[in-house]
């Protein structure tokens, strides 16, 4: 019973820790998306101001160019942890499933163990009930 119940517990962990890697790399592609959409918005702002959006022009901001860059680190990173997140995504569903059938094993030999308990009852007290007649 309490192996039974280790495992459950076991397998509950590491469902739960498979899940927080996914919120964990969901929440990292978020937070990269949001940073490139700002770095988008100040090249803009400084291709306007410098009226120069040509990145091949010799007097292209400095800064802009800079920016970009960044962005497009930024963007590698998140192509980097999509593919990280469908893997973490796959370990969970595993894991999940894992759990599922530790919690449904459990549930049938509570089924089991139940009706032959019942049947014990029955048969003690029909015993003792004979003997005492």
């Amino acid at each position: 019973m309490k192996s039974r119940d280790s495992l459950i517990r076991l397998k509950r962990f590491q469902c739960e820790e498979k899940r927080r890697r996914v919120t964990q790399i969901e929440a990292m592609i978020a937070e990269f998306g949001r940073m490139a959409q700002e770095l988008d918005r100040e090249i803009a702002s400084e291709e306007q101001k410098s009226g120069i959006t040509d990145l091949n022009h010799f007097a292209y901001s400095t800064y802009a160019r800079a920016a970009r860059g960044r962005r497009d680190n930024l963007q590698q990173s998140v192509d980097e942890l999509t593919t990280q997140l469908n893997e973490a995504r796959s370990l969970y569903e595993e894991a999940a499933e894992e759990f599922a059938k530790a919690q449904s094993l459990e549930g049938r030999e509570k089924g089991i163990e139940r009706p032959i308990e019942l049947a014990r009852e029955r048969r003690t007290s029909h015993l003792l009930g004979l003997r005492s007649a």
